[in-house]
């Protein structure tokens, strides 16, 4: 997706890279946790997990600390530094 001149990052997403983000209990993991963004796709947000409930150490260090979160289930609590703008001469 090629941005419009003096168009950024932010006015084109929701969501940016290091937003953290609250998402609810799924699949294996039992209670809401808070991670940060570490890569956007269409529909869902890698998150690495920074906070969770004790009852969730095992299954979350199963998963390396990583979950897959649809963004319409993501709460972002706190947003990340804004991505730089895009130059014009880049294409």
């Amino acid at each position: 997706m090629a941005l419009k001149s003096k168009e950024t990052l932010n006015d084109t997403y929701q969501y940016w890279l290091d937003d953290v983000i609250v998402a609810p209990a799924y699949g294996q993991i039992q209670h809401p946790f808070t991670g940060l963004i570490k890569k956007i796709y269409d529909a869902s947000l890698l998150i690495e997990v920074t906070d969770y409930d004790k009852e969730d150490t095992i299954t979350i260090t199963e998963m390396n600390h990583r979950a897959v979160v649809r963004m319409d289930a993501a709460e972002i609590i706190k947003k990340g530094p804004k991505p730089p703008e895009k130059d014009e001469d880049e294409s």
